[in-house]
């Protein structure tokens, strides 16, 4: 499971000099050094999961939720540090590299087992590779890692070889990353219609019960395989894990306040500000937190499909963005709480390396020059513009009400302009689909980030056609390519932050986004009944590290009941935390 909650990041690879067997021989299982140690074992957390996805396989579906789901069910070859990033056993024990760097043979652990008690084989991670890598399977973005690779091939009942057709750092990561099927359960099965349904799984949590769009919880296992690791002691510590569904966030919130929900990130301002207020809250008995830690920054935007008119001419992508007012919106609807953003790798920026992208400012006066540019003139019997007789309204696909009402301030400004939006809204489940498909014009897309940044899934021109992968613009370019296939060989990772920096830059100046803003923390509400690591989440990770680290409290619990029943207070946290301060 620790596996899973960090696998969102893209990890150093560790490559030596000469052939290397790893972990070297000064390695030792010990405690992971984030766990509590007073965790126990028990109780029932309950999570607000979004809305009810298309799938919970993972490899069809690649969305946070079913990552988690799916990783707490299914492991991987290898794991990682929490804290230096290092590579440690998971499914396989030991690990050779090659002097080349481009074959890598893992030993699986003959302990390894399936919860029908049947051993995890290598004969499991080369039809799981096959599956993948099968055309005919919806698995597009977890394609781009495995395609430098040949077929494995097996070795024996627990050895496997992966040799790779080009030099590439993440080539240990993308190998080692790989989150093993039972063959003997799937084999023969349309993949593609693996869902909801896992009757075999090696990880510590499996699927216990589901009711459709409502909920589903995850059992923790006695039987698992690898309880007794030093290095999974106090993680993993709730018995069950119950996954709320919502179609509205704010319809989340009112059952969190009622005590339904446990744990509810927040991801507005107005609920931060104005909502989270009250007895409750004031009585501390919802704990209201700013967590800082190592979290790579992503970036969010409204993602525009060059692949079709009218986006397919950067005249009209960089109107688009000029017509977003920005700092009205942060100003008027987020209490002025984010930053804006300018660059697609945030993090790659310091005070020391500033990012030399410039702020794109609200100006419709320069949007519209650009669209007299692009060809767009305005009828003057409707007032919108028109190139060659087609009119410039276009849909905006969304999948909830959270965007309606930056949407309204935005279609204010584009109507100013004679450009006219439709709101096209569906559940999760639709909008993904129409997403695997490109079916769309113009949508709301957030992207968590890596430690170690890798742009080839969602900036190759390979990707852009790519059905269900992550270049849902289409964005195509040809010193971007370059770029991409030349940091491929470059193992030091600041040199390859340094053209990370370039590419971004390129990037920047064809506006596939009209790109949005962003929070350097992680603003996090929960009630006051359980035990926490001092560090609350993990260094890398968000929300979800709670549900990894955090215990049922009795004595918290206990105090808590008391404390509403009585109408009194508790004693109050921190309501900032600074990981670097606390490890």
């Amino acid at each position: 499971m620790k596996t899973i909650l960090i696998a969102c990041l893209l990890f150093i690879t560790t490559a030596g000099l000469a052939a290397e067997t790893f972990p070297p021989g000064s390695w030792r299982d010990t405690p992971d050094p984030i766990a509590g140690t007073d965790a126990v074992v028990g109780g029932e957390l309950s999570l607000f999961a979004g809305q009810y996805p298309k799938s919970f396989n993972y490899y069809l579906d690649n969305n946070v939720f079913s990552s988690e789901l799916f990783g707490t069910m299914y492991e991987t070859l290898l794991g990682r540090n929490p804290i230096t990033l290092e590579e440690e056993p998971g499914l396989a024990n030991k690990w050779t590299i090659s002097d080349d760097k481009k074959t890598f043979t893992f030993h699986l652990d003959p302990r390894a087992r399936w919860s029908d008690g049947k051993p995890v084989t290598a004969h499991d991670v080369r039809w799981t590779f096959d599956t993948i890598m099968d055309p005919k399977n919806l698995t597009g973005v977890h394609k781009v890692s495995l395609e430098t690779f040949y077929p494995p091939e097996v070795l024996d009942t627990h050895t496997i070889r992966f040799k790779a057709r080009q030099v590439h750092w993440r080539n240990l990561l993308s190998a080692g990353g790989i989150q093993v099927l039972p063959k003997h359960i799937y084999s023969g099965e349309d993949f593609n219609k693996i869902n909801f349904e896992f009757p075999v799984i090696s990880g510590p949590y499996r699927i216990g019960k589901i009711n459709e769009g409502v909920f589903v919880t995850l059992e923790r296992r006695d039987d698992y395989w690898n309880r007794h690791a030093k290095r999974l002691q106090g993680v993993g510590n709730f018995n069950t894990l119950k996954y709320n569904f919502f179609a509205e966030r704010s319809n989340a919130f009112e059952a969190f306040k009622k005590g339904k929900i446990d744990i509810y990130p927040v991801y507005t301002s107005r609920l931060w500000m104005k909502e989270a207020r009250g007895q409750k809250f004031e009585m501390n008995w919802i704990v209201k937190q700013k967590i800082y830690n190592h979290q790579p920054q992503g970036f969010q935007g409204f993602a525009m499909n060059m692949r079709k008119f009218p986006f397919d001419d950067v005249r009209v992508r960089q109107a688009m963005a000029h017509l977003l007012d920005r700092e009205k919106m942060n100003r008027t609807l987020m209490y002025n709480q984010y930053y804006l953003h300018r660059s697609y790798f945030e993090d790659l920026y310091t005070k020391d390396n500033p990012c030399p992208n410039p702020l794109i400012p609200f100006n419709k006066a320069k949007a519209r020059e650009l669209l007299r540019q692009a060809g767009w003139i305005a009828n003057p019997k409707t007032g919108l513009l028109e190139k060659k007789g087609r009119q410039f309204s276009f849909q905006f696909l969304t999948r909830d009400q959270t965007a309606d009402k930056f949407l309204a301030i935005y279609a204010e400004d584009l109507k100013d302009v004679g450009i006219e939006v439709n709101i096209d809204r569906k559940d999760w489940a639709a909008w993904a689909r129409d997403m695997d498909e490109f079916n769309y014009q113009m949508t709301w897309a957030a992207w968590g980030a890596s430690v170690f940044k890798d742009p080839e899934g969602m900036w190759a021109s390979k990707e852009a056609d790519r059905k269900g992968g992550n270049n849902i613009t289409g964005f195509k370019n040809a010193k971007v390519d370059e770029l991409i296939e030349k940091q491929k060989t470059i193992f030091d990772v600041q040199q390859r932050h340094a053209m990370a920096r370039q590419i971004d830059q390129i990037i920047y100046q064809d506006y596939p986004y009209v790109l949005l803003w962003n929070i350097s923390c992680v603003r996090l509400l929960y009630w006051n009944k359980f035990g926490t690591p001092d560090t609350v989440l993990s260094k890398y990770g968000d929300e979800r590290s709670a549900y990894f680290y955090w215990w049922q409290d009795e004595d918290s619990q206990a105090d808590l009941a008391d404390a509403m029943q009585s109408a009194l207070p508790l004693p109050p946290k921190d309501p900032s935390i600074f990981f670097d301060e606390r490890f």
